[in-house]
Order: structure tokens, then sequence, then C-alpha cells
């Protein structure tokens, strides 16, 4: 009886699977982008121990002894379990669910939410990007109003994922115009970048800040100057 594997009888890796779904669907599956919808139940658990493989070879591809090196021998579950479930969740998981509310009151006053702290990851080195951001809303009669908390949840779900500020910036905007259909929408970022820190040039004061216009913030620069200034504050 042979004892070889034929290529008939391998296991197809959980990873392929994934992607085979999300190519025959011919959807867009950048590191930014959310493929929540392609996996299914018990398949985020075996994906976690695929990466944990893989990042086991890259350890020894790195010439290091994870066997007796009692620092290192569990390091590539660590991170196979840090990327998947902490810094790039926002790949893997459907977005936080968001009580919405009418707008009873007819709000249509400049709201300011923030500064929330975000965390991210450069799709370049996959080094942090650790920054704050702030947004703008001006609603209407027709606006859905979500909790205070729920701007929070969704830049979070946003930024776990590795990409560049400019796009991630963007992708949030996009989001929130989505689910609450304001006149009026903006969003200021400002952030650190350690693949600039940590490596290159090694600049540690440099920062990132850049900001997404919708609207009435685009359309009326007096909007959008008492917005900015109001976040300087």
């Amino acid at each position: 009886m042979p004892t070889n594997l034929t290529p008939v009888d391998t296991p197809i890796p959980v990873s392929q699977r994934i992607r085979e779904r999300i190519q025959a669907s011919k959807t867009r599956f950048h590191a930014n982008d959310n493929i929540a919808q392609f996996i299914q139940p018990g398949e985020l658990d075996a994906l976690l121990d695929e990466v944990e493989a893989k990042l086991k070879g890259v350890l020894q591809s790195l010439v290091i002894d994870t066997d007796s090196d009692h620092n290192t021998q569990d390091t590539g579950r660590r991170v196979a379990k840090m990327f998947i479930n902490e810094v790039f969740k926002g790949r893997y998981v459907p977005m936080p669910s968001v009580t919405e509310f009418p707008n009873a009151s007819r709000l249509n006053e400049l709201m300011i939410i923030g500064p929330i702290t975000v965390r991210s990851a450069c799709s370049h080195h996959l080094c942090p990007i650790i920054g704050k951001v702030w947004i703008g809303v001006m609603p209407n009669e027709h606006s859905n109003l979500i909790g205070l908390s729920k701007y929070a949840r969704i830049a979070e779900w946003v930024m776990s994922r590795p990409q560049i500020q400019e796009e991630a910036v963007v992708q949030l905007a996009d989001t929130l115009q989505g689910k609450m259909q304001p006149d009026g929408l903006a969003v200021v970022m400002e952030a650190d970048h350690f693949c600039m820190h940590w490596r290159g040039v090694k600049d540690m004061d440099a920062k990132m800040i850049n900001s997404v216009m919708h609207g009435s913030f685009l359309k009326d620069p007096n909007l959008r100057r008492e917005f900015l200034s109001l976040i300087k504050r």
C-alpha cells in the first residue's frame, strides 16, 4: 500500500478553499478588504493553525532555534493569534452590529466625535500605525443616528487591517456615510507610522495627518473651517 498521499488525497488548505470562494464570486480581496462572508463556521480556527505552521517556517528560515529557545517556542502560535484575532481582525469578522435611531428631533447641527484612538498596520511592512481619528457629522431629518460608542467600534473594525492611512480614512468615511446618510461627513486622522519610526529614516517625530470630506463639509468652507478649528482644541 503506497505511503505517499496522491494529489487527490492531499487535504486542501483552508486558505485555498476561502480564496477559491472569493475568486468564484469575482470579489476583490486586497489586504484592507473584509472577507468575512466567505469564511464558514470553524474555518477561522483552521486558518489560525495554518498561519501558525507557516510562521514557524519563517522563524526557522530566520535561523532561530525554536526547539530549544523557550522565548520563541510558541511565537508562531502567538503571532498567528495576534494577526487573525486582533491586528487584522477587521478582515475576518463582519461589521459590528450598529443600532440606528431615527433623527426624531430633526438635528441639523454639527456633531464631532473624537479623538478616537485607532490601531492599524502598514501593509508594506506590517508595522504598527497608531493614531487618533475625529469624525464630524452634519445630520439631516432623514439621517440615521448611531450610538456614540459605535463610532469607535466601526473605526476599530475598519482600521484592524493591513493598509495605508490614506485608504483607511476613505473606507471609514464611506462606511459611516452609508450607515447614516448625513448631509455632510468629515474624517480626520493623525497617526504615527512605525515603518518610519522603527526602520528606514527612523524619524521618531514625523506624523501623518489626512482627511476626507463628504457633502456639506466639501461644499461649505465655513463648516469645514468650524470643524477643523474645533478639533484643534
